[in-house]
């Protein structure tokens, strides 16, 4: 199972943005910037986001974005889901049917052993990312930076970061 590098933007837009939930927020420029990414394409994810209804504001020059729910109601799932669909990872096609000994489509009303694997797989891998919630992973991320990495980033976001009138 492969993750978009737009999944991984995201999740780190809203581990930033979690701190500052429910008053502040960041600019898409800053969102952009403190990752070093191209902000047309953190624009792309932040709008994924804003249209799951996990951030909301951005619009104009001088609009910045929020969370747009407590950052322990918002799981990896809920991220994934927003930029890369609802789509099932696996997709079977029915192989068994094809070559010389293929099955016929009245042998297959069930799943192959292969298919149920994969979609079992898929549920355990998805019902793992919707127990990690935003709050748990800002939490681990201020842990494992250490104090003079928070006290730098710390500094940039307060440089950067917008208040709700």
């Amino acid at each position: 199972m492969r993750i978009s590098k737009g999944v991984e933007w995201a999740g780190h837009a809203c581990a930033l943005l979690a701190p500052l939930w429910p008053d502040k927020g960041l600019p898409l420029s800053a969102l952009a910037e403190f990752h070093d990414l191209p902000e047309p394409y953190m624009a792309k994810q932040m709008q994924a986001l804003a249209r799951a209804g996990i951030v909301s504001g951005g619009r104009g020059r001088s609009g910045f974005y929020t969370l747009a729910r407590s950052p322990s109601e918002i799981t990896l799932l809920d991220i994934l889901r927003a930029v890369d669909g609802e789509e099932p990872m696996f997709r079977c096609s029915e192989i068994r049917q094809n070559g010389p000994c293929g099955a016929s489509p009245a042998d297959c009303k069930s799943p192959c052993n292969i298919a149920a694997g994969f979609w079992r797989a898929e549920q355990a891998y998805r019902d793992s990312l919707a127990r990690v919630d935003l709050a748990a992973v800002a939490r681990s991320v201020a842990a494992q930076l250490g104090s003079d990495k928070i006290a730098q980033a710390g500094e940039w976001v307060e440089a950067n970061v917008r208040t709700r009138t």
